[in-house]
């Protein structure tokens, strides 16, 4: 039985992909769940665990957000934090950091759910329409890896489950 303290192993296909996508430019990276029974998000990888601990959850709120990445399954772009402050309630420590824009870009299953996102952060004006493909293809060549890691860890009780 797993200890609710012991870390499981960082997955490789996460390590892979946020390697990947630092060399792109991206300063801060994290992979989230999206628990519809429990209503929460779960962080299930991060680039900096100081500021954004594994299993860390918020609340699921059914926003705008939610039905953009998770029901339609399309990605959030804000190149300013004016654009993302109104959603992300850390917004503040997101700035603080020196960052001021954000994509997240849902992880969309076989059957067309979304069970996460991979979120990424960087300077203001980063995700141009170039940056965003570059993504979106490094998101598609990890998303089996990844989705399959994502349900073992919540099939296990880890992180997510």
């Amino acid at each position: 039985m797993r200890h609710a303290s012991a870390e499981p192993a960082p997955s490789e296909a996460f390590v892979a992909l946020e390697r990947a996508c630092a060399d792109l430019g991206t300063r801060l990276f994290t992979i989230t769940t999206h628990d519809l029974d429990r209503g929460l998000f779960r962080r299930i990888h991060s680039s900096h665990p100081v500021e954004y601990p594994l299993h860390g959850t918020k609340p699921l709120e059914r926003d705008a957000w939610f039905d953009l990445c998770v029901v339609r399954g399309e990605p959030f772009i804000a190149n300013e934090p004016a654009a993302f402050a109104t959603v992300f309630f850390d917004h503040a420590l997101i700035t603080s950091m020196g960052l001021g824009s954000a994509a997240n870009l849902p992880l969309v299953d076989a059957d067309g759910s979304v069970p996460g996102t991979v979120n990424l952060l960087a300077e203001t004006g980063h995700f141009t329409t170039a940056r965003l493909t570059a993504y979106g293809g490094l998101v598609s060549r990890f998303r089996s890896a990844i989705l399959s890691d994502m349900r073992s860890r919540i099939s296990e009780g880890g992180p997510g489950g």
